[in-house]
């Protein structure tokens, strides 16, 4: 089924919650960025999971991989030296160490992940988390979980970093859309800190 989009076709919607995101074009310029898209497609052992949803259960619309402290975390593999260098990136920006990132392989326009807040016991109360996309520009939408009418979109391009702050997770949702739109492969790295 076709998700209906909220928001205008180019950039970030006005009046974007500051104080809750933080986005950045171009973290990483656009030859390092290519090179890092090929990488994680071709070097990343993707996995496709399952979500139960009344009581059936649906392959998830996307591929992931954990990466992380395996000492620590379980079910990670452990840092390769590209995502700590990107790592590295984050954490001044973000203010806070990553002791994890969730990769997520959209390839095309079906892939999507639906209306949700990350807001694991595993995280804290207030999670921030870091993310970098490469590849196809897609949106990320935001709603408040009270007023549906108060929504948002930023369109993540190639090479960008986005913030979630503090108490973005736990009065608003968010979601990657599918599109019927023609899209190219696309990743995102979530940089998190599990406690």
């Amino acid at each position: 089924m076709e998700q209906l989009a909220l928001f205008a076709e180019a950039g970030q919607s006005k009046g974007l919650p500051k104080h809750l995101l933080e986005y950045r074009p171009a973290l990483l310029s656009a030859t390092e960025s290519d090179l890092l898209l090929t990488k994680l497609i071709t070097e990343t052992p993707w996995k496709q999971t399952t979500q139960k949803l009344w009581d059936k259960e649906f392959l998830t619309p996307r591929l992931t991989c954990w990466y992380g402290e395996t000492n620590r975390i379980e079910g990670t593999l452990p840092w390769t030296p590209d995502l700590q260098a990107i790592r590295d990136l984050v954490e001044p920006l973000a203010g806070i160490h990553f002791n994890s990132v969730l990769l997520n392989y959209y390839r095309d326009g079906n892939d999507s992940v639906a209306w949700h807040s990350d807001k694991e016991s595993i995280m804290g109360s207030q999670p921030v988390i870091a993310s970098v996309s490469f590849g196809q520009v897609r949106s990320f939408d935001i709603r408040n979980k009270d007023d549906h009418k108060e929504h948002y979109s930023v369109k993540l391009e190639h090479g960008s970093f986005l913030l979630m702050k503090s108490g973005l997770q736990e009065q608003w949702q968010h979601r990657i859309a599918k599109s019927a739109k023609p899209m190219k492969a696309r990743i995102n790295l979530t940089f998190r800190q599990i406690l």
